[in-house]
C-alpha cells in the first residue's frame, strides 16, 4: 500500500471527559494506518508550566517510512506549542534503535533515564 499523505489527523478526547487526553488517529481513504496518545501534563519546574507526554505510537507495519508517522508528530508537536507546552516527552524501547533516530531527527534527546513498575 503506497500512502501518498495522510487525508485526515483526527484528535479524539479521550476518556471522553479529559480534555487533557487526545488519542490521535492518522487516517487515509478509509484505513486507520496510525495512532498516537498525547497528554497534557502541568508540572512544577518550568514555573507551573505544561508538558505534553506522547504515548502508543502506532503505524501499521506496511507503510512504515512513508511519512505517516513524520505527519502525526509534526501535528503533535504543534498542537503542544498550541496548548502552550513548554516541554514534549516521550519513551521509547531501548531495543528499537530505528525509533530511537527517528525520534532524534525531531531534536528529541535521552536526557534521563525512565523506569517502570508493573503492577
Amino acid at each position: 500500500m503506497k500512502i501518498l499523505q495522510v487525508l485526515c489527523l483526527v484528535p479524539i478526547i479521550w476518556p471522553s471527559n479529559d480534555p487533557n487526553n487526545e488519542l490521535v488517529v492518522a487516517v487515509t481513504g478509509h484505513h486507520i494506518v496510525g495512532v498516537l496518545q498525547i497528554t497534557f501534563i502541568p508540572y512544577l519546574t518550568y514555573q507551573g508550566g505544561w508538558r505534553a507526554l506522547i504515548e502508543g505510537v502506532r503505524v501499521s507495519k506496511e507503510i512504515r517510512s512513508s511519512g505517516i508517522g513524520r505527519a502525526m508528530f509534526e501535528w503533535a508537536i504543534n498542537r503542544a506549542k498550541a496548548r502552550g507546552c513548554v516541554l514534549v516527552q516521550l519513551t521509547t524501547d531501548k531495543l528499537r534503535p530505528d525509533a530511537l533516530r527517528f525520534y532524534e531527527g525531531f531534536g528529541f534527546v535521552a536526557s534521563h533515564e525512565g523506569m517502570k513498575l508493573k503492577l
